[in-house]
């Protein structure tokens, strides 16, 4: 399971996230991501520690907390929800003829 944090400062680096959460424990990995056009963060992130009890320890304790002037959000990451519609990929616009 990973943790979601929100709400973070656009200059945050992966190396501030995993001194902040390595008071609650070992960080396994952290992963910032990026906007595919800017390449700029997008404020928020995950972060991956050594066991369940690490993470909920972290969560409980920074969960509304200020850092660099911002309230974090911090939770338990939920599944990547697969946004696709139906069976079908693409979704141009298609010319049919009776």
């Amino acid at each position: 399971m990973s943790i979601y944090v929100g709400n973070l400062a656009y200059e945050i680096t992966e190396e501030d996230l995993t001194q902040v959460f390595a008071e609650y424990g070992t960080v396994k990995r952290v992963h910032l991501p990026v906007d595919r056009e800017t390449q700029k963060m997008r404020g928020f992130g995950f972060v991956e520690m050594a066991s369940d009890d690490q993470e909920d320890a972290a969560i409980a304790q920074l969960d509304g907390a200020e850092w660099m002037g911002r309230q974090l959000k911090v939770n338990k990451a939920r599944p990547r929800e697969n946004n696709n519609k139906g069976s079908f990929g693409g979704g141009g616009r298609k010319n049919y003829r009776s």
